[in-house]
Formats: C-alpha cells, structure tokens, sequence
C-alpha cells in the first residue's frame, strides 16, 4: 500500500515512523511498562508530524480564539507557529500536506498514543484521505485554563494511520457465553491457573533477573502449554519512513488549510548564532583531544560474561567499541541454522530483498530502488551456494517487510535482557559471501549479533570524520578502505587508524553512535542488529540531516 504525502513548494513536514518509546515508559521500575506488549505496537502504529518550533501556551477560560496566548521561542519565525484558530480552548497545528491514500482507505488522525500532556489533549479524527484535495489541521484542547503548556521543537503534535473506510461498519459485534467455545475456554482457564501459580512463586521466591518477573505467553505469541498462538504474532513494528522526506526545501511556505486569526505571541527577535571566537573554541577543543587519543589509540578487545554495569560505563557511555563473545551460546539458532533448515522454517514465504546492487556504484544511497520481493527458499538457494556476492542481500532495510514472514525465526533466538528492552526483535541481514555494506556511520547506537558464517567490519573512531569524506547524509565518498589506491584518491585518509574485527558465529559487535564502519561477509552469513539498548538511543532525532 502506498500512503503519500504532497507538498505545496516551500513545504516542509516534518514526518517520522513512530517510535514505541516513551520517556514515562523509561523511567517506571526496572522499565517495566515495556513488558505490556499492546502499548509497545500502539505506541509505533503510525507516523509522528512534529512541532517546528518550540513555544507555550495558556488559555484564559474563554470561548474566543484570542483567549488562548501562544508564546514562541525566539526567532520562531511566525508562519511556522500554531495558532488560536477555532477558539473553544483549542490550539491548531497546520500539517504541511496533502495526504494520498488507495482508494477506500482514510487516514485516522489523532495525538500520540500513551502520550498524555499536562493540561491539553489531541482531537481526534478520520479524513477520506484517497480523494480530497484539501490539507487539514490538528486540533489540542486545552482540559483546563491558567495553566501553561509547552510544545517543544520537534515533539509529536499529531499521529497518524490509514484506515480501511467501510471496514468498520462490517463488523458484526456479538457477547457471547464462553461455555459456545470450549478450547478458548480451556485455554484461558489454563492461561488462569499458571498465571495465578507464577505469582505465588514470583512472592515465595523473587527472581534476580528482571526479565523472570513477568510472564511471556502474549509477548511472545504463545499459549500457555507452549504452543504458538499465530504465525502472525507481532512484537515491533517497523515502519517505512517516507521516501524523499530529507529533500524537503525550506522556503516560507504560503499557510495550509485556513487562514490564521489573530493571536497574540511574545517576542520571536532572531537570537544570534554561538560567536566565531565560540566555535573556534569548540572546533580547538575537539581536534586537541582528538590528537592525544590518537597518542595511545584503544584497541577493541573481547569480553566475555560482561556486567550491565560494566557494559554502560566502559563502552556505551564512553562511545567505544567491543566485542562481546558470551552472550548467545545458549541460542538454538547457533546450531540449527543451516540453509536447508531455513528453507524448512520460512518455506516459500515471499520475503523483500534487495537485488541489481553489483551494477549500481551506489547501492547503498539507491537502497529503495533495488527492492524486489522472492520466496524465501529461492533466495537462500541463491546465496548460500556462494555465487551471488554481493547483488542480492536482505538488510535491516528490509526489515518491516519481512517482519511476518520471517517471525518464525525468533524461536531459536534468546535474549539479552541485561543490554536490551524486551520490545526489540531485532533486524536480520542474510546474504552470499561477498555481501558488502560501504563506509558510512549510524546514528544510534547498534549491537550486530552474528549467528551464521563470519563477517569482517572494519570501524573508524568518529574523531576522524573530517578525513572521511563525508558528502551526504551518514555516507561517505570512500566506499571500501581496503581498495589498493584508496589513499592516492582520497589522501585526507593517510594515517587514518582503522580498527578490524573478525566476528565469528556467537560472537557480538557493539558499535557505538558516530562509529564508521563497512561491512564484508566472510561466509554465507546471518546477522541480526539491535538498537533497543536500555540506555536512551534516540540520537537520531536531534541530527541536522
């Protein structure tokens, strides 16, 4: 299904997937509102618009659209702010699109969800999205007046997702006596009993390991004697992001939708920028500390049975690399993935992959536009026999959608509670020896795991990022650092210090947020990145892409 999102010239939504973190998620015991798998999917069921500015706003009581005040930051400049539009207590946001959705689908639109804000709620509405040329706006109502609330700049303002429009009037609502389906009743008495006995042993003998204190029947799609639920149980959502989102323009934009009502704001005089002596200053400190790191470079060592603790303070608060060779010995998938087994497992399943990368120097920044779909058997078939090098690869880029038809993996997969949330499930990346990811960095922090074959990655440290010919994005004109003339074309790279890690199945690479690295598969290869640390790992919202 293709949802898309038009823009007027001078236009410039700003548009993510939604993420299933909350910050109020994060700061509950042991992160415990994790665990309820419903608010996990909810959270990420659609994309986030966010605020272009900061500002506040208070609301006076009154029924007039000059009873709310509306304060930006300064040098907001004024066409991008919200505004009392409607009165009645509410505040408008201007969505800078046209939305297209197929035909008979709307778009239900709203606030975030498991989002609540002191002091103002969304509205909430559903726009036939599939033939109305008209932009719209999104609504806040103030719940209560002399009380002031803030918007800061990019913070969710409103959430959205297509919805089927006749779906819902086809369903057939009915309450029934459960005694009309006995295996959902026996299921449920059987779900009953065990959860009761769970929390008597949890009382009698509380567990050390945060992840033995809750049950996992729904969080992993199972019933209560074992068996799976569905084949199309879901613990994450990936969402696409919208393509082309990164060439938006910034040109003062004509207003969307309705013309704004006067409203009153405070001062919005432009601020000037950090002075030239200020950033020289920064620019001194970083390149200095730069060269006396460079006095005794830190290698990256392997570790094994690491400490959370240990984890946090020696390698993702100080931004270096490790290699952790402990962590998945127990996992089933060690010994049973083999090609033939997967084909067994997965079947013909139709799976995305990327393919034609061999012919296009630039694969990686083309990504899009090498999707193709295939069944999963063919597929292996392809590059476990070693000859597909690196034209066709399933990447974490595929990952969204191949969630289903790939789910049946994650029964020989465990856990790593002690690093990551329990709502991440991981991204797979299966291809022939010779698979290649360039040059580039990340803009969060990743933990590869590698399970099948073996993969050489060389990493960089982020203080040389001014000698890596950084032309766009995270990407870099020096795609492979093992060509033989790659210095005489690039010279800036002399004396650059490259780290190489061999990983080995079980073995698990962490590389941290800014870290360059490329990636070459040694052997057919099966390797899954996580992102889902326990640490925050949202870097990415804040970088000026």
């Amino acid at each position: 299904m293709d949802l898309k999102c038009y823009i007027h010239p001078g236009w410039s939504p700003r548009i993510r997937a939604a993420a299933s973190r909350r910050d109020w998620m994060d700061a509950t015991p042991e992160r415990f509102a994790y665990r309820c798998l419903p608010l996990n999917i909810a959270n990420a069921h659609g994309w986030e618009i966010l605020s272009p500015c900061g500002f506040e706003a208070e609301w006076n009581g009154g029924s007039a659209a000059d009873d709310v005040v509306i304060r930006l930051d300064p040098g907001t400049p004024p066409h991008i702010a919200p505004v009392a539009l409607f009165g009645q207590g509410t505040l408008t946001f201007h969505v800078q699109g046209i939305f297209r959705t197929p035909e008979g689908h709307n778009l239900w639109v709203g606030g975030s969800p498991n989002q609540a804000k002191d002091g103002i709620a969304p509205l909430g509405g559903v726009i036939e999205t599939d033939w109305s040329p008209y932009s719209f706006t999104m609504n806040w109502r103030f719940t209560r007046p002399h009380h002031v609330i803030r918007f800061e700049e990019n913070e969710p303002f409103c959430f959205f997702f297509p919805v089927e429009r006749r779906l819902i009037e086809a369903v057939r609502p009915r309450i029934l006596p459960i005694d009309d389906e006995p295996e959902l009743k026996r299921q449920f008495e059987e779900w009953s009993r065990s959860r009761d006995a769970f929390h008597v042993e949890m009382a009698q003998n509380p567990p050390d390991n945060p992840s033995d204190k809750w049950q996992k029947f729904y969080y992993r799609g199972m019933l209560a004697d074992g068996t799976p639920g569905t084949q199309g149980h879901q613990a994450k959502l990936r969402l696409a992001e919208f393509d082309g989102a990164a060439g938006f323009h910034r040109e003062t934009p004509p207003r969307p939708a309705c013309p704004a009502a006067a409203h009153r704001t405070g001062a919005a005089t432009a601020e000037p920028g950090p002075p030239a002596r200020e950033a020289a200053k920064f620019e001194w400190i970083l390149r200095s500390n730069e060269q006396l790191r460079a006095l005794a470079p830190r290698t990256i060592v392997r570790k094994a049975d690491i400490t959370a603790e240990a984890f946090l303070a020696e390698h993702y608060a100080a931004n270096h690399p490790v290699v952790l060779d402990s962590e998945l010995t127990d996992w089933p998938a060690l010994d049973r993935w083999t090609p033939d087994y997967l084909k067994r497992l997965i079947g013909d399943a139709a799976i995305e992959v990327q393919a034609g990368r061999s012919a296009d120097a630039d694969f990686e920044r083309n990504m899009a536009d090498h999707r193709i779909r295939m069944p999963f058997d063919r597929f292996i078939d392809r590059v476990a026999d070693g000859g597909e090098g690196n034209d066709l690869y399933l990447t974490a880029y595929n990952s969204a959608a191949n969630e289903a038809a790939l789910a049946p993996l994650k029964q020989d997969i465990g856990a790593l509670d002690k690093l990551l949330t329990p709502e991440g499930a991981g991204m797979p990346w299966i291809g022939a020896a010779g698979s290649f990811t360039p040059l580039h960095h990340d803009l969060t922090n990743n933990l590869l795991l590698q399970i099948v074959g073996r993969k050489r990655v060389l990493l960089v440290a982020p203080g040389d990022t001014p000698r890596l010919y950084n032309d766009h994005h995270v990407y870099s004109q020096v795609r492979d650092l093992t060509e033989p003339d790659v210095v005489a074309r690039f010279p800036r790279l002399e004396g650059v210090h490259v780290h190489q890690v061999t990983l080995e199945p079980g073995d698990a690479l962490f590389i941290p947020l800014g870290w360059w690295h490329q990636v070459t598969a040694l052997d057919f290869s099966v390797m899954y990145t996580h992102t889902n640390f326990r640490w925050p790992n949202d870097f990415h919202m804040s970088h000026p892409s």
